[in-house]
């Protein structure tokens, strides 16, 4: 189950990559949007500030997501549209002109062939535009997977992303030559400071719980003392190994984005 509020915390840093990503999408008067993997909706909304003339729709498989999303100002006005469904049996309708995926594509098994199918079915003039998180070698994700490994834990918790969940730049970048559209792929590294709060969880276990977390909380659901023993074992690691400096943690993140236009 995602939590909207939980996922919010760090919104700045969250959405500076949605911002990059769009930076570089040269549609000037797209008629229809879809932004797949919507969230709580915040980032969907600033379309309709870029491009307001266009049909907006924003969809998520979370309920949770959804409900929060359509509480927006602009889905009250019927500038954007929200709707739960899932991305991985979604297909392009013939209309569309901009799809945007905001790190979505990491929770998607096969997707690289979803987005080999999307690349081949959009209309002449198309811009598809993802970006995926290139961390799961990180020591936080290594550290989640090898608590989950160790005795206590092991067998219980299923869901947890790798490697294996992405694919490097050049692979997307190939895939999406191959489907005959004109490319931008590149990677970056942000750094983030994260602020280390009064009698708050250690920062990066913050963020984590937005995201990386939600697998070990939905296997641990019915049992809310085993979540908290989790957490705490979690968090004795995660502080060793991004320790805390003049207040803040440095937390680097690297990320992975795709652009692609159809000619």
């Amino acid at each position: 189950m995602w939590d909207p509020r939980v996922y919010q915390r760090y919104g700045d840093e969250r959405s500076r990559p949605f911002h990059d990503l769009l930076a570089r999408v040269g549609s000037h008067a797209p008629a229809h949007i879809v932004d797949l993997g919507c969230g709580p909706g915040n980032l969907t909304v600033t379309l309709s500030q870029r491009w307001p003339d266009a049909r907006i729709e924003g969809l998520d498989s979370s309920a949770e997501m959804i409900d929060s999303a359509s509480s927006l100002p602009e889905a009250r006005s019927g500038k954007v549209a929200f709707a739960v469904g899932d991305v991985s049996t979604w297909t392009p309708p013939e209309d569309v002109d901009v799809i945007v995926g905001n790190a979505v594509l990491q929770w998607v098994p096969g997707h690289r062939q979803l987005l080999r199918s999307w690349a081949a079915a959009v209309r002449t003039g198309a811009w598809l535009a993802f970006q995926v998180p290139g961390n799961f070698e990180a020591p936080s994700h290594q550290l989640l997977r090898e608590l989950s490994a160790s005795p206590e834990w092991a067998g219980r918790i299923e869901g947890l992303r790798d490697g294996a969940a992405v694919w490097e730049p050049a692979e997307y970048a190939g895939d999406l030559l191959e489907a005959g559209c004109d490319v931008d792929v590149w990677e970056t590294t942000y750094l983030h400071l994260l602020p280390v709060r009064p009698d708050g969880p250690h920062p990066v276990l913050a963020w984590m719980e937005g995201t990386a977390l939600r697998p070990v909380r939905a296997a641990l659901a019915d049992r809310p003392a085993d979540w908290s023993r989790f957490r705490d074992q979690l968090q004795d690691r995660l502080a060793k190994a991004y320790p805390v400096r003049r207040d803040v943690v440095p937390f680097p993140f690297r990320r992975i984005f795709l652009v692609a236009h159809k000619p």
